[in-house]
Protein backbone atom coordinates (compact mmCIF):
# COMPACT_ATOMS: atom_id res chain seq x y z
CA UNK A 1 0.00 0.00 0.00
CA UNK A 2 1.54 3.25 -0.87
CA UNK A 3 1.32 5.96 1.26
CA UNK A 4 -0.20 9.27 0.86
CA UNK A 5 1.51 12.31 -1.56
CA UNK A 6 2.28 15.20 0.42
CA UNK A 7 -1.13 17.56 0.28
CA UNK A 8 -1.08 21.07 0.86
CA UNK A 9 -4.31 22.62 1.45
CA UNK A 10 -4.73 26.48 0.12
CA UNK A 11 -7.96 28.27 1.10
CA UNK A 12 -8.71 30.54 -2.01
CA UNK A 13 -10.42 33.96 -1.49
CA UNK A 14 -12.89 35.32 -3.70
CA UNK A 15 -11.90 38.44 -3.17
CA UNK A 16 -8.40 38.65 -3.42
CA UNK A 17 -7.82 35.07 -5.30
CA UNK A 18 -5.28 34.19 -2.67
CA UNK A 19 -2.07 34.14 -5.16
CA UNK A 20 0.88 34.72 -2.98
CA UNK A 21 -0.84 31.40 -0.86
CA UNK A 22 -1.70 29.70 -3.74
CA UNK A 23 2.12 29.98 -5.03
CA UNK A 24 3.25 29.22 -1.46
CA UNK A 25 1.38 26.39 -1.26
CA UNK A 26 2.60 24.96 -5.16
CA UNK A 27 5.95 25.96 -3.95
CA UNK A 28 6.22 23.72 -0.90
CA UNK A 29 4.21 20.64 -2.95
CA UNK A 30 6.31 20.45 -5.68
CA UNK A 31 9.14 20.44 -3.38
CA UNK A 32 7.98 17.94 -0.90
CA UNK A 33 6.46 16.38 -4.49
CA UNK A 34 3.09 16.43 -3.42
CA UNK A 35 0.25 17.67 -4.58
CA UNK A 36 -2.41 20.99 -4.28
CA UNK A 37 -5.66 20.81 -2.90
CA UNK A 38 -7.37 24.63 -3.69
CA UNK A 39 -10.15 25.06 -1.22
CA UNK A 40 -13.38 27.58 -1.46
CA UNK A 41 -16.31 27.34 1.23
CA UNK A 42 -19.82 28.20 -0.29
CA UNK A 43 -23.07 28.51 1.35
CA UNK A 44 -26.99 28.73 0.21
CA UNK A 45 -28.32 32.28 0.51
CA UNK A 46 -29.10 33.03 4.18
CA UNK A 47 -32.97 34.13 3.14
CA UNK A 48 -35.14 32.10 1.60
CA UNK A 49 -36.23 33.28 -2.14
CA UNK A 50 -39.43 35.10 -2.29
CA UNK A 51 -42.68 33.31 -3.42
CA UNK A 52 -42.02 32.76 -7.62
CA UNK A 53 -45.59 32.63 -8.01
CA UNK A 54 -46.56 35.86 -6.73
CA UNK A 55 -44.04 37.31 -8.72
CA UNK A 56 -44.33 35.61 -11.91
CA UNK A 57 -40.97 34.22 -11.95
CA UNK A 58 -40.26 30.98 -13.18
CA UNK A 59 -38.99 28.73 -10.50
CA UNK A 60 -36.36 27.65 -13.33
CA UNK A 61 -34.35 30.71 -11.87
CA UNK A 62 -34.60 30.29 -8.56
CA UNK A 63 -30.60 29.49 -7.90
CA UNK A 64 -30.57 25.37 -6.83
CA UNK A 65 -27.33 24.28 -4.32
CA UNK A 66 -25.79 22.14 -7.23
CA UNK A 67 -26.16 25.41 -9.64
CA UNK A 68 -24.42 27.60 -6.35
CA UNK A 69 -22.11 24.52 -6.54
CA UNK A 70 -21.29 24.47 -9.96
CA UNK A 71 -20.62 28.03 -9.69
CA UNK A 72 -18.55 28.45 -7.03
CA UNK A 73 -16.47 25.52 -8.53
CA UNK A 74 -16.07 27.08 -12.45
CA UNK A 75 -14.92 30.81 -10.29
CA UNK A 76 -12.57 28.88 -7.94
CA UNK A 77 -10.98 27.35 -11.61
CA UNK A 78 -10.72 30.37 -13.08
CA UNK A 79 -9.17 32.02 -9.99
CA UNK A 80 -6.07 29.09 -9.74
CA UNK A 81 -5.83 29.16 -13.65
CA UNK A 82 -5.89 33.28 -13.47
CA UNK A 83 -2.98 32.84 -10.27
CA UNK A 84 -1.23 29.82 -11.79
CA UNK A 85 -1.78 29.35 -15.05
CA UNK A 86 -3.69 26.23 -16.53
CA UNK A 87 -2.23 23.57 -16.54
CA UNK A 88 -0.84 23.70 -12.83
CA UNK A 89 -2.05 20.52 -11.92
CA UNK A 90 -4.18 21.56 -9.03
CA UNK A 91 -6.92 20.44 -7.55
CA UNK A 92 -10.17 21.98 -7.25
CA UNK A 93 -12.92 21.41 -4.31
CA UNK A 94 -15.50 23.43 -2.95
CA UNK A 95 -17.30 22.65 0.16
CA UNK A 96 -20.96 23.76 1.42
CA UNK A 97 -20.54 25.65 4.77
CA UNK A 98 -18.63 28.41 6.35
CA UNK A 99 -14.96 29.19 5.92
CA UNK A 100 -13.02 27.49 8.95
CA UNK A 101 -15.04 24.93 9.17
CA UNK A 102 -14.96 23.71 5.22
CA UNK A 103 -11.34 24.71 5.62
CA UNK A 104 -10.83 22.43 8.86
CA UNK A 105 -12.62 19.09 6.44
CA UNK A 106 -10.79 19.67 3.56
CA UNK A 107 -7.46 20.12 5.67
CA UNK A 108 -7.88 16.41 7.12
CA UNK A 109 -5.15 13.96 5.90
CA UNK A 110 -2.97 16.67 4.96
CA UNK A 111 0.42 17.65 5.47
CA UNK A 112 -0.16 21.38 5.44
CA UNK A 113 -3.05 24.05 5.45
CA UNK A 114 -1.98 27.51 3.80
CA UNK A 115 -4.06 30.42 4.01
CA UNK A 116 -3.79 34.45 3.70
CA UNK A 117 -4.08 36.87 6.49
CA UNK A 118 -8.33 37.46 6.66
CA UNK A 119 -8.21 41.52 5.61
CA UNK A 120 -11.62 42.05 7.89
CA UNK A 121 -11.13 43.60 10.99
CA UNK A 122 -14.56 41.58 12.18
CA UNK A 123 -13.54 37.72 10.74
CA UNK A 124 -10.04 38.46 11.06
CA UNK A 125 -7.62 37.67 14.12
CA UNK A 126 -10.38 35.79 15.45
CA UNK A 127 -11.13 33.63 12.09
CA UNK A 128 -7.67 32.77 11.84
CA UNK A 129 -6.93 31.91 15.39
CA UNK A 130 -9.48 29.71 15.48
CA UNK A 131 -8.36 27.82 12.46
CA UNK A 132 -5.08 27.62 13.91
CA UNK A 133 -6.79 25.71 16.53
CA UNK A 134 -9.13 23.29 14.81
CA UNK A 135 -6.90 22.15 12.15
CA UNK A 136 -5.49 18.80 12.28
CA UNK A 137 -2.16 19.95 10.81
CA UNK A 138 0.29 22.64 10.93
CA UNK A 139 -0.93 26.15 9.61
CA UNK A 140 0.56 28.66 7.37
CA UNK A 141 -1.07 32.38 7.53
CA UNK A 142 0.04 34.68 5.00
CA UNK A 143 0.82 37.75 6.17
CA UNK A 144 -0.53 41.09 4.39
CA UNK A 145 2.42 42.17 3.69
CA UNK A 146 4.26 39.23 2.22
CA UNK A 147 0.90 38.65 0.33
CA UNK A 148 0.77 42.33 -0.75
CA UNK A 149 -2.55 43.17 0.16
CA UNK A 150 -3.49 46.74 0.33
CA UNK A 151 -3.57 48.67 3.78
CA UNK A 152 -7.20 48.08 5.46
CA UNK A 153 -9.02 50.96 6.44
CA UNK A 154 -7.95 50.78 10.43
CA UNK A 155 -4.09 51.15 8.84
CA UNK A 156 -4.83 54.10 6.85
CA UNK A 157 -6.68 55.46 9.77
CA UNK A 158 -4.40 54.46 12.32
CA UNK A 159 -1.33 56.29 10.11
CA UNK A 160 -3.91 59.60 9.64
CA UNK A 161 -4.34 59.76 13.04
CA UNK A 162 -0.69 59.79 14.15
CA UNK A 163 0.43 62.16 11.38
CA UNK A 164 -2.34 64.44 12.80
CA UNK A 165 -1.16 63.78 16.48
CA UNK A 166 2.46 64.54 15.61
CA UNK A 167 1.93 67.96 13.28
CA UNK A 168 -0.71 69.04 16.54
CA UNK A 169 2.46 68.23 19.31
CA UNK A 170 4.43 69.82 16.90
CA UNK A 171 2.85 73.05 17.14
CA UNK A 172 1.34 73.10 20.44
CA UNK A 173 2.52 76.14 22.49
CA UNK A 174 3.09 78.32 19.27
CA UNK A 175 0.64 80.75 18.92
CA UNK A 176 0.37 81.25 15.15
CA UNK A 177 1.85 78.37 14.13
CA UNK A 178 0.13 76.47 11.57
CA UNK A 179 0.85 72.76 11.37
CA UNK A 180 2.34 73.68 8.00
CA UNK A 181 4.74 76.41 8.90
CA UNK A 182 6.30 73.78 10.94
CA UNK A 183 6.65 71.14 9.10
CA UNK A 184 10.50 70.40 8.39
CA UNK A 185 10.05 68.21 5.49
Amino acid sequence: MAPDPYTVVVGVSPTSKSPTALQWALDQARHHGGRVVAVRAWQLPRSAPPSTVAQGTSAGRVPTATSLESQARQLLVEDVEHVLGPDSGVEIRVIRGGRRKSLVKAARGADLLVVDAPRALTTGPMFAHRLVYSASCPVVVMPPHISGAPPSWLQRLSVAAGRQTLQSLGSSGRPGLSPRQGRTD
